[in-house]
């Protein structure tokens, strides 16, 4: 595929301290996506919020509702989340997707078992010492074939080499269906990632499934521009977003903001964005 893939993590979990434009509703998310696509987007990921407090939404009528709104205002590849927490049972994750009505386009599997617990290396303290992320066989096995059986396409995202590994082992059982579209996560302060460093990224690729088709993008820990050129060189799309980092060096940006100065930065080194035409193209294969 000709152009970079740009995924914008519109939401996650993050609250409006550090920046307002963080879209909590279905009406927000549509239009903050529908702004994101005019800028060079191609696929939203979103969590469902509640509108007034922020607070985490897992409903499957919420879901249905934004993932309409966002078709009927753009043309962008729908990615959800499933569940709302760490401690959930896998269906229990699983429900909020099943139970749309309308449902999106992809959605995730973390690839493995993690301690999803930030360190602080000032304080020299974890955030909360009790984050386990705890995805079995299993369950990985679970979601991938109830997301498939919903008409959508799972999304691997990957945390490690170990990852990776999993994900190899699921194409060959016929689990996983191909191509592949992938999330990298390069992180600093989430131990259980590969850092977010040049050398972070070289090594999980060399540990990409042998002869798998696959299109994959990388999320940041931080700040998308610090990786953004080896990303790219790399052969790679980008995922970033309100929902990661508040991106104070734009002032008080909105998603669409932050997607104009990525696409500004990849007309300098010759690129442009990919359309959700092609990202539809390469993920039927």
């Amino acid at each position: 595929m000709e152009g970079v893939v740009l995924t914008i993590r519109m939401n996650e979990y993050t609250m409006r301290g550090a920046n307002p434009n963080v879209p909590w509703s279905p009406e927000e998310i549509a239009a903050d996506a529908a702004a994101c696509v005019a800028a060079g987007a191609s696929i939203v990921h979103f969590h469902g919020r509640d509108p007034g407090t922020g607070a985490p939404v897992a409903d499957g009528a919420v879901l249905s509702e934004t993932v309409k709104l966002v078709n009927d205002a753009c043309d962008a590849v729908t990615y959800c989340t499933l569940g709302a927490g760490l401690d959930q049972e896998r269906d229990a994750r699983l429900a909020t997707l099943t139970g749309a009505a309308t449902k999106p386009e992809l959605a995730p599997v973390d690839l493995g078992t993690m301690n999803l617990d930030p360190y602080d290396p000032v304080t020299k303290t974890f955030a909360v010492e009790e984050g386990l992320y705890v995805n079995t066989v299993g369950t990985l096995r679970y979601l991938t074939q109830g997301i498939a059986a919903s008409g959508v396409m799972p999304a691997a995202v990957v945390w490690n080499i170990g990852s990776l590994r999993m994900l190899g082992a699921l194409v060959d059982q016929g689990l996983w269906p191909t191509p592949v579209y992938a999330e990298l996560i390069l992180a600093d302060r989430l131990l259980c990632a590969m850092p977010a460093t040049k050398q972070g990224l070289d090594t999980l690729l060399q540990f990409r499934p042998d002869g798998v088709p696959m299109t994959w993008t990388a999320i940041c820990s931080a700040n998308t521009f610090e990786l953004l050129d080896t990303i790219v060189a790399a052969g790679g799309g980008l995922s970033f977003g309100l929902g990661d980092h508040p991106y104070p060096e734009l002032g008080t940006p909105t998603n669409a903001d932050v997607v104009t100065a990525v696409v500004e930065r990849l007309r300098a080194l010759g690129r442009r964005p990919a359309t959700p035409e092609e990202v539809r193209a390469s993920l039927a294969g």
